[in-house]
């Protein structure tokens, strides 16, 4: 009876200590992992950062250039304005005489 009674007692211990090993091993693997992630996102977030901040460059260089564009067209029909004001100018000049 004491050798049943000690053989059981020794499986059950040698079994809990194949099990607490394992469950070691697991947490640690899980910290790695949720490390690995966390690492992952600050990654991410930052070539979001990166990424959008090229994006507004791009953007504030295209309004810019379109504001040129509008000024510049601007001018030119004031000038086709005078020009065309000046051209009415010398055919009425032409008609008087």
């Amino acid at each position: 009876m004491k050798k049943l009674l000690l053989s059981t007692v020794m499986l059950v211990a040698l079994a809990l200590s194949f099990t607490s090993c394992r469950d070691t091993k697991k947490a640690d693997s899980v910290e790695d992992a949720i490390e690995n992630a966390g690492d992952a996102m600050e990654e991410a977030a930052d070539d979001a950062a990166d990424a959008t901040e090229g994006a507004l460059e791009e953007a504030g260089k295209a309004m810019d250039e379109a504001v040129d564009a509008t000024d510049n067209a601007i001018k030119e029909t004031g000038e086709a304005m005078k020009e065309a004001g000046d051209a009415v100018e010398n055919k009425a000049e032409e008609l008087e005489e």
